[in-house]
Formats: structure tokens, C-alpha cells, sequence
């Protein structure tokens, strides 16, 4: 094993914060679905809240109390391979229609799933795991993180970051739905930030660039999706929230005619 366990500076700590926020987070998306009785997007949203804050969650414990075989086996699985694809996931219901976004998901679950199930039956090699640092690293069977770790990110960029850009610029083009525009390119910054203090992690390592990432990272989605919902004009959005969310891949009139 490399290293010892060093003392945990107040950085180290910054996950711990990162879960706690997923918490109302998750539970505001819980209550959003339950209350409005649609929207399958926000349950995906939810998973991926989840999953977000169970991964930020292992990576403290490992930080502050030190590492494992099944800690970081716990991590790969909620933090790199579920940390993004559920909420893409979300994006794609929310964005397309119902019978396309089944399709993709019957295409991708199974990818996911097997994904998870060469993670735990992985050998490892003890002497890769790093006692204080949450890494894929001691997984013997490396072609993980490249037959499954990456087309599942690149999955997710796309859909989530890219699903993003796509209605901030739509929505960007009238007044009236500013406010949207404003709420999709806070999501897709905040959903970039993880992914580069990934990057700089396994450059660098520099793994408080991801603590930082992350933590900024989902304040930045939150707050974008709370631009997204807000009321407008004293009246709620929920009434045409789905019809004019999904506009952004049809003709930009509909967006006028929905706002």
C-alpha cells in the first residue's frame, strides 16, 4: 500500500459537506416528483443526487479514516461509473421524447450493470490501493476503466453537459425564458467541475481538486435547476414545464408559444 494516512487538513473534510447538500437536494427533487405526479426525469435526477452524495460520502470515510478494498470498490461504482449517468440520464427524459429515451435506456442499463458487476469481481492488487485516497487504481482489471469507465462518462457529458448548452442557448433567445437559460448553463458548469478535478486528481494528484469540483459542482447544478423552476411572473412553471423544456430540440417557436 502507498503511503501512510496523513493528517486530514480542513479540505479533507469538504466531501462530508458535499453529501450534506445532496441530502435537501434529493429530497427537494423527491417531493418536486411526488407533489407534481410527473416527470420521470426527476426521479433519474434523484438516483443521480444519490449516487453523488454516497460517493462524496465513501471518499470521506476513506480520507479521514483510511482506505479498503470494498471503500474503494463502493467508491468506483457510485462516484465514477453512477456519479454523472443517472443525471444524464434525467436529461435525456426530460429532452426527448418518452419512446427514445426508453430506447436509450434499455441500451445503456445493461452496460452499466455489467460495468458494476466487473468491479466487484475484479481481483485487485493491495499494493496499488492508496490508504487515504479513493482511486480505481488497484482494480487488476484496468480494461474497466476503459471499456466501461469512459463510454459512460463520454455518455454522460454529452447528454448532461451537452443537453445543457443546447437549452441555455435555445431558452437564451427570448426574454421570457431567460431565467432557463440562466438555470442550464449554471448546470452545465457545475456538472464540468467534477469531471476536471478528476482530470487534475489523476495528473496531479491533486485529489482536492476533485473535493473542491465536486462540492461546486453540485452547488452549481442546484442552483442552476433552482433557476429553472423558479416562478415567473407571480405564476409557477409547473403547468408547461415539460412542454417547454423539451422545446429546445423542436423549432424555437414552440418555446415562445409555451413561455
Amino acid at each position: 500500500m502507498k503511503g501512510t494516512l496523513a493528517q486530514p487538513q480542513l479540505i479533507h473534510y469538504l466531501p462530508i459537506l458535499t453529501t450534506i447538500v445532496s441530502v435537501p437536494f434529493f429530497l427537494a427533487l423527491v417531493h418536486r416528483y411526488r407533489t407534481k405526479k410527473r416527470g420521470a426525469h426527476l426521479l433519474w435526477w434523484a438516483a443521480g443526487v444519490c449516487c453523488y452524495g454516497i460517493g462524496t460520502a465513501l471518499e470521506s470515510t476513506i480520507t479521514l479514516f483510511g482506505n479498503s478494498v470494498l471503500l474503494s470498490k463502493l467508491w468506483f461504482i457510485a462516484g465514477a461509473l453512477l456519479g454523472g449517468f443517472p443525471l444524464a440520464q434525467g436529461t435525456v427524459y426530460l429532452l426527448m421524447r418518452r419512446k427514445t429515451a426508453n430506447i436509450l435506456t434499455a441500451l445503456t442499463i445493461p452496460i452499466v450493470v455489467a460495468a458494476v458487476i466487473c468491479v466487484v469481481m475484479s481481483p485487485v492488487d493491495i499494493g496499488r490501493m492508496q490508504p487515504a485516497r479513493p482511486s480505481g487504481d488497484l482494480l487488476e482489471w484496468q480494461w474497466i476503466r476503459s471499456a466501461f469507465g469512459r463510454s459512460i462518462n463520454l455518455y454522460s457529458v454529452i447528454f448532461l453537459v451537452g443537453g445543457a448548452v443546447l437549452s441555455a442557448i435555445r431558452f437564451g433567445h427570448y426574454q421570457t425564458t431567460r431565467h432557463r437559460a440562466i438555470g442550464n448553463a449554471l448546470i452545465a458548469f457545475g456538472a464540468l467541475l467534477p469531471a476536471i478535478g478528476g482530470v487534475l486528481t489523476k495528473v496531479l494528484g491533486m485529489v482536492e481538486a476533485l473535493y473542491v469540483g465536486e462540492f461546486v459542482g453540485l452547488c452549481m447544478i442546484w442552483l442552476g435547476y433552482a433557476f429553472c423552476i423558479r416562478r415567473r411572473n407571480g405564476a409557477s412553471d409547473d403547468a408547461n414545464d415539460l412542454t417547454a423544456v423539451r422545446s429546445v430540440l423542436h423549432t424555437p417557436r414552440v418555446v415562445r408559444a409555451n413561455s
